[in-house]
């Protein structure tokens, strides 16, 4: 299943609850009650002396509590409010789109839908990192704007311009026109951070702005479906719409990460970029504005105990070659699809998920020591890397199936001859293929090895051994895979 997350830069109307837990039905009397129940302390008796305590000096800290007071009053002066206007078409609305932002301008009442085109206005955070006014803050608050205001705490003012941005891991570099010598807060590390450590979240929520939240480091590594470079802080410190771009801050004040996206069915649940990653591209972003990462030309996949099981692998690790693209680095150095990607430079892949991030750390044109699982024994590779750009797939539109589909009760599937190939026609509710398969994958292997009709895909499952699982390779619309089936 799969999460749709909102980015927390999105406009929701709200309302001020007047009344709190636990006052529902109070009539004065019960008011009175409550009142004379509230002077005596627990433990004590209504004979008992009254205990006096001194009271906390203004600003004091409890011992043991953080002092999040002094921590904020020091950061605060470095924190801003963003608010962009930019161009769309009245056909564009409602803006419902993921990486939308906090739009307050709808339709104009009237106006008809077409060619049209409006100002809408958003809100977002931001924090400043050296005293020559560069702000980082996320690249979906500042998308196509047309113009970038930024508003410091003490209410001053600046047009801003966007000097870098990378979607890919939405971070955006903004420079202040016209700013002297400002504030600025200090970069901490992601890395170092533990989970339940106290962060504090400050940022511009619903546009009330100069607003702080506390909590804690819920868990790291979060892969949420934002991209390839997922890697997620979760923290409980409330987020909302409005706080995107804002920092993420540890206990002593160090960003840690940025405020990026909620989980609008949740509560409690947010998620900021790791500062560490931002660290790596910042450089790129302040002197070119842009950035170039490094290519192996291969799709991935996840690997499940089924997978690693049929693939001789002792448990799920690394990351599985699902295509290898033609010319790419990987095609060039004979990678293939089904190969197991196990480390990269000493650095070991734990799951899909990381591989692009490793990778992304290198340039284009750099050479990579790759070690790989192939034939249930281990090699090594060397890759020269070369520039990722941001390229589509091309279509491939499997043709229809034809007929009903001769049945593979091993699998409990139906499979019929097709101008692509052996195609599912049917998936039987509650057998092994359920989940795995559905009508129209077009199976192009059988235990690696390349199946052309349904004829072929038989003989392979009656050579298959039975005690290890059954490796599918399949197409799904643009995109092939490997599905891993254990036969009852």
């Amino acid at each position: 299943m799969h999460t749709r997350y909102k980015y927390g830069s999105q406009f929701v109307a709200f309302a001020l609850l007047p009344c709190a837990l636990g006052c529902r039905g109070l009539k004065m009397g019960d008011r009175d009650a409550l009142a004379s129940a509230s002077k005596g302390a627990i433990g004590t008796s209504p004979s008992a002396a009254p205990v006096s305590a001194a009271p906390l000096a203004p600003g004091a800290v409890v011992g043991g509590a953080p002092d999040v007071a002094t921590l904020v009053a020091r950061v605060r002066p470095a924190v801003v409010n963003i608010t962009v206007t930019a161009e769309a078409k009245v056909s564009e609305a409602p803006f419902q789109l993921p990486f939308d932002f906090f739009f307050g301008q709808q339709n104009p009442r009237g106006t008809p839908r077409g060619d049209r085109s409006f100002q809408r206005r958003g809100l977002g955070s931001g924090f400043i990192i050296d005293d020559a006014g560069h702000v980082i803050t996320n690249a979906h608050v500042v998308a196509d704007a047309k113009t970038v205001k930024v508003r410091l705490l003490d209410e001053r003012e600046f047009t801003a311009t966007v000097r870098g941005r990378d979607s890919q891991l939405d971070v955006a570099v903004l420079d202040l026109v016209g700013a002297g010598k400002l504030p600025a807060v200090e970069l901490g590390s992601s890395e170092a951070t533990r989970i339940g450590e106290y962060v504090v979240a400050i940022g511009n929520p619903f546009g009330l702005g100069d607003t702080v939240t506390m909590g804690i480091v819920s868990a790291k590594s979060r892969a949420i479906g934002a991209g390839p470079y997922d890697d997620f802080i979760q923290t409980d410190a409330a987020i909302n719409p409005g706080n995107s771009g804002g920092p993420l801050l540890n206990i002593s004040g160090q960003v840690v990460g940025i405020n990026t996206a909620i989980n609008p069915a949740g509560q409690g649940i947010g998620f900021a970029i790791p500062i560490d990653d931002v660290k790596q591209i910042l450089p790129q972003l302040l002197t070119t504005g842009r950035v170039s990462r490094g290519r192996l030309g291969v799709a991935i996949q996840m690997m499940d105990e089924a997978t690693a099981k049929a693939l001789g692998l002792d448990r799920p690790r690394g990351a599985l070659v699902a295509e290898v693209v033609p010319d790419g680095p990987g095609a060039k150095v004979g990678l293939r699809a089904s190969d197991v990607i196990l480390s990269v430079d000493e650095r070991e892949i734990r799951d899909s998920h990381e591989l692009p991030r490793v990778v992304a750390t290198h340039e284009p044109g750099s050479k990579v020591n790759v070690k790989i699982w192939r034939d249930r024994a281990e090699h090594a590779l060397t890759v020269t890397l070369d520039e990722l750009k941001d390229e589509s797939p091309a279509e491939r539109s499997p043709s229809p199936h034809e007929g009903s589909g001769t049945a593979t009760p091993s699998l409990g599937v139906s499979i019929a001859d097709s101008q692509a190939g052996p195609t599912i026609a049917r998936v039987q509710p509650g057998s092994a293929a359920e989940g795995q398969l559905q009508p129209g994958d077009v199976i192009l292997e059988v235990n690696r090895e390349p199946v052309r009709n349904v004829a072929d895909v038989t003989r392979r499952l009656d050579q298959s051994p039975r005690d290890r699982p059954v490796l599918l390779k399949v197409r799904r619309g643009d995109h092939d895979q490997f599905v891993a089936i254990t036969r009852p």
